[in-house]
This record gives C-alpha cells, structure tokens and sequence, in this order.
C-alpha cells in the first residue's frame, strides 16, 4: 500500500460463459490520480498504478526534462489524500529556476493531456539524439527479452490490465521491470529505476508490452537507451523519430521473430533479407 492506496483490489463479478453464471470475485489493478509537483507547483496529475512512485517522479522528471540526471532532484516525498497522491520533487536552486522559466513561457494553463504536456510544440519537441554507446544487440536477444519481461509481470498476472516497460542488458538478462495501466506510466517508473539504482541506459534496451508512439520514443530517447523492442506495432511519426535520434526500433516483436523499422545496424548477427 502507497499513500493509502491498494495497488490491487478485488472486485465481486458474475461470470456469464456456456449458458452458466459463476459469482466469483476477480483482483483488478487500482489507477488513483497522481499529482507530480515539483517544488510546490502540480506539473501533471495522470491516473497511474499506486506503485513504485518514487520511480515514477524521478523518471517523469527526467523524460520531461525537468531534470537532466539526479543531481537536480534534492528529494522526492510520496503524500497521499482521499482522492489521490501527491509525488512531491524538490528541485536543486537551478533546475527549479529552469522550470519556472519554462512554466512562464506557456502559453496556456497546464493541462494532462499527452504526459502532462501543455501545448502543441512541447507534444512535437525535438527528440534527443542516442549518445555513442558501441552496444550490438543479438538478433536471438529479441526473444530472449520477451521471455524475460513476461516472467517479471507479478501485476499482469494477477490482474491482466496492465502495461510493463523492461531493461533487458544481453548476458545480464533483465535488470529492471516496472508495471503500471499507462504504458507511458510504466515507462517513466522504469526510466527513475535506471536513474536511481545507476544502471546505464546505454547498455540494454528497453522492452515494451505496448504499441510504440510518438511519446515512447521520446522518453526513450531521453533516457539513452539505444534499442526499443516492443510487442506492437509503432506509428509512422514514432518511426521517423527513432531514424531521428538514433533508435534501433524494434516491433511486432513475437517468439518467432521481429519486425526493425530503424537502425538495425544494431542488430547481430546480420540476417539475409528479401524485400516483400
């Protein structure tokens, strides 16, 4: 339990199947309003899983650049209230003047639409450029990653209603899993546990159980990880961002294969191709 929220909770059904009707109750996910707020000010509420909220501060606060590491979150508080949590960041004295900066340079009132976002040219912001990181990624490690991820979902499994965002490092396997019902939710939970535990984005790649759209490769270019593996099919905008910054993309991604859409120079070993 966070802040006073259960992340599960079971709810009583009837289950009407094969002319039969079962009173049986089943574990669903909670989603509660978070409220990030950095330094006293709210930056975005979403509805998220009443989990690993630090995580979910630190992460948000990096993938929406807030904060370009650690250093600039002095410390991070999670409050609970009847109808929400509050994740509350403090902010070091330069990272705070740097979003008060941008808070007045908006031209409308803060919204929660796209993450939080407030206005159409933070929704098609520049995306960050991969640093160097020398990583080849086995082609084999596709499903390797798969198999791993879904080994890891404790929530999904006892609920079925929930995205996961994975770090998979071949030869280490899987680092990191984070869970929640937004898969962009789950995204910035797993960005903030890369952040907190030290683990080098650049080593591994992220692995999704979603489609891919234009904000996942966004954070995840924000993050450094240079591969993006997910389970579903990515959007035409996502794909010109992963040429864009340098992201091996990865989609479709099934235990008999896979489909690149960007940067599979990454990939090893090279495969023979045919053009369909």
């Amino acid at each position: 339990m966070i802040g006073g929220h259960d992340t599960t909770r079971a709810v009583p059904r009837t289950v009407h199947r094969g002319g039969r009707r079962v009173c049986a109750p089943r574990t669903l996910a909670e989603e509660v309003p978070v409220a990030i707020v950095c330094n006293g000010t709210t930056q975005a509420v979403m509805m998220a899983t009443p989990d690993a909220l630090e995580d979910f501060a630190a992460g948000f606060a990096l993938t929406e650049l807030i904060v370009d590491d650690l250093s600039g979150i002095e410390s991070i508080e999670i409050a609970g209230h009847d109808q929400g949590i509050e994740a509350r960041l403090w902010l070091s004295a330069p990272r705070a003047e740097r979003l008060a900066a941008r808070r007045r340079a908006m031209a409308g009132p803060v919204g929660c639409g796209l993450c939080g976002i407030d206005s159409i040219e933070e929704a098609v912001r520049p995306v960050a450029r991969i640093p160097a990181s020398g990583l080849v990624f086995p082609a084999s490690g596709v499903a390797a990653a798969l198999s791993a991820l879904r080994a890891r979902q404790d929530l999904h499994d006892s609920t079925r209603s929930v995205h996961a965002a994975g770090f998979f490092v071949p030869g280490r396997g899987m680092l990191a899993v984070r869970e929640d019902v937004g898969r962009h939710n789950a995204l910035d939970k797993l960005a903030g546990a890369l952040l907190r535990e030290g683990i080098d984005p650049g080593t591994g790649a992220v692995v999704l159980t979603s489609r891919v759209s234009v904000e996942m490769v966004q954070k995840t270019a924000r993050l450094g990880a240079p591969v993006l593996i997910a389970v579903s099919a990515p959007t035409a905008h996502a794909v010109r961002l992963a040429e864009t910054a340098g992201l091996t993309l990865i989609a479709s991604a099934r235990d008999d294969g896979f489909e690149s859409y960007a940067h599979a120079d990454r990939l090893a070993p090279k495969e023979n191709s045919d053009v369909a």
